[in-house]
Order: C-alpha cells, then structure tokens, then sequence
C-alpha cells in the first residue's frame, strides 16, 4: 500500500487517507490497506514534505493499536441518503472507502461535553476505474457517520467493532438542530438540493432521534468527550 497523504478535516479526530493505485494498459492494481504501512511508511504531506520520525508517528497516532475485525460492503443508488448511525459494546470505528461512484461521507459529533457537539461535516469521496488515487476516510467512535449518494455508488467499511444488535443509534439527518456552521458549503447545498429533490430516505432514519433528544438520552453516557 503506498501512502500518498494523511490529513485532517474540520474536526481533527476524522482523516482522510489518500493512497496510489498501479495502472497500466490493462487495468490497475492497488493494496488497499496494510497494517504495517500504517506503523512503518513515511507519507507525504500536502506541502510536498516527507514526514517521518517522530512526526510520522505522531500523525499515525489515530490508528495505533486499531484491530479491524469486520469488513461492510453497502450499495446505494443515486438519491440515497443513509445515516447518521452509531454503535457501542462494542464501540465500532469506520474507515471508509468508494470502491464506485460518488458520495459525501458526513460525520456528526455525538460527543457530550465536546466543544463542537451537534456540528456536521462532510467530504466528498468518489472512484472510478481510470482513477490513479483512491481514498479512506477514518471515522472514529464519537462520531455519527452517513452517506449521501451523488452517484450509483458501492461502500466499504472496515470496523473496529462487530455490530451488536440493540447497540446502535441514530440521528437523522434531516432534523432541524444539527448545526452545519463547519461544514462546507458546497457539499451543504448538494445536500439540501438532494433532499429538495424528494431523497430516498428510509423510515427508520427519518424517524430517528434530533440532535438534542440525543443530549437528554442516557445512551448518550457512552459518548463523553476525553474518555473515549
């Protein structure tokens, strides 16, 4: 796996990770993730500079010691909107990747006491197959995680955690109290416009809990921001 990039988005605890793929007349070929690359390879910052050292191990700090132990394949059509979910006993980070089409990965701070609980971000991750590059998103525990789908699209998720049936919750994402002052304003007007649209939404999701409904929940006791 070569490592071109690591870097942080709006919240510092969520990472994008851009890796090479090997093409030639015939198609490509790509190691889409190695344990070892993760602790040993140096990586290139957006500046061009090579990080190593110290530093290198201080930027792969968010994956030390992380054991992924089940591997999620979801395909949506264009239109869809799945999310916001989150899992405990056991906690379940994502890292997350395009294998086709075109997505905003959102991610939403359910961390109570976290200076930026409520607020959403968003990143948009495509692929297809003359790409030279592909993309991770890391998606740590604390953080709701959905997707919107602006193309006919196919997910991979690789978990820290195996789902446990009622161990899971969610926001929805179409209620009124998340706050998007952080995210882009491109991807929230992509987002608007989809669901202006009429976006496929399932009930489960459009019923689930506002933003604030969360705060008063005692669920919400396994989210406390510094003691995750």
């Amino acid at each position: 796996m070569k490592i071109l990039e690591i870097k942080s988005l709006v919240f510092p605890e969520i990472k994008v990770i851009k890796f090479t793929r090997f093409s030639d007349n015939r198609g490509y070929f790509t190691e889409t993730y190695r344990y070892s690359d993760f602790e040993n390879q140096p990586i290139r910052l957006c500046s061009g500079l090579i990080l190593s050292g110290v530093r290198r191990r201080r930027m792969y700090q968010f994956i030390k010691g992380i054991k992924f132990v089940q591997i999620n394949e979801s395909y949506s059509k264009k239109g869809v909107i799945r999310g916001l979910h989150f899992q405990w006993n056991p906690y379940m980070g994502k890292l997350v990747r395009v294998i086709s089409g075109h997505i905003i990965d959102l991610f939403l701070d359910i961390r109570k006491n976290s200076p930026t609980f409520g607020k959403i971000g968003g990143y948009e991750l495509k692929s297809a197959l003359n790409d030279e590059l592909n993309h991770w998103i890391w998606i740590p525990v604390g953080f709701a995680h959905g997707i919107v789908c602006l193309e006919e699209s196919t997910i991979e998720y690789l978990c820290t955690g195996e789902y446990s049936p009622g161990c899971e919750a969610g926001i929805s994402p179409l209620t009124d109290d998340i706050d998007w002052s952080l995210c882009d304003k491109k991807i929230k007007n992509q987002f608007d416009e989809l669901v202006k649209k009429g976006a496929a939404v399932s009930e489960k999701d459009r019923r689930e809990l506002t933003v604030e409904e969360w705060r008063k929940d005692k669920r919400s006791e396994n989210f406390i921001y510094g003691k995750l």
